[in-house]
């Protein structure tokens, strides 16, 4: 039954650590760059709160796929950006990938931290403007640490929602699982529904730990009221 994983012409764990990478460096980059969104989403300066508002609510509803599409022709094949040396495709669409699902779910870090943001008292921020900090020192020191405490859970749905969209790096040939599935399934016909279930076992393999681990994570940390 499962004379095709064993002959060794597939590479399922290669295809799935291209996606275990995908899903690391678009998770951090998506926490820094949410983070700061977040921060401007909150800002006292008006052309910041316009920027992040405008660029969460056009982002986040643009489909991922035209996202990563379009970074693949325009930024690398019309304007010849690669975001790094090198000049092997699959680098590039690897490097291409992260940068559009950073861009994606990044617009999903920041609501989520923004909401954690609002249920931060108003008087904590009033008290710490009243001894003099400034409005970074206050963002940094007082309301984020409350505010990434009493968000892990929804961070961890966005970390989990990324991982199963790192399948969508198969659109500009990302040699990730979702495309070696897609090769497997023209190649092995007469063991399709096999093929589904190693892929869907293996994202299952990704995915649930993770939920419970960043679940047990939200209890142990959440902030009391």
């Amino acid at each position: 039954m499962f004379d095709f994983l064993e002959s060794g012409q597939y590479d399922v764990l290669g295809a799935f650590w291209v996606t275990v990478q995908l899903t690391v460096y678009s998770a951090i980059g998506s926490l820094v760059w949410g983070t700061v969104l977040a921060g401007m989403r909150v800002s006292p300066v008006p052309l910041m709160r316009a920027f992040g508002t405008v660029y969460v609510n056009v982002v986040r509803n643009t489909p991922l796929t035209v996202i990563i599409v379009a970074a693949s022709l325009g930024l690398f094949q019309t304007l010849g950006i690669t975001l790094g040396g090198g000049n092997d495709f699959e680098e590039i669409g690897f490097r291409l990938a992260v940068l559009a699902l950073v861009a994606y779910h990044a617009t999903f870090v920041c609501e989520s931290l923004r909401s954690g943001i609002n249920t931060v008292p108003v008087g904590q921020a009033e008290a710490a403007r009243a001894l003099g900090l400034g409005f970074f020192q206050v963002l940094t020191l007082i309301v984020l640490p409350q505010a990434f405490r009493s968000v892990v859970t929804p961070l961890a749905n966005v970390l989990i929602a990324l991982t199963k969209n790192t399948t969508v790096a198969a659109a500009i040939g990302v040699s990730e699982a979702a495309l070696l599935m897609k090769e497997m399934v023209e190649i092995e016909s007469d063991a399709i529904f096999l093929v589904f279930a190693v892929f869907a076992f293996g994202f299952v393999v990704l995915t649930l730990p993770t939920g419970m681990l960043l679940g047990w994570v939200s209890k142990r940390v959440a902030v009391k009221r």
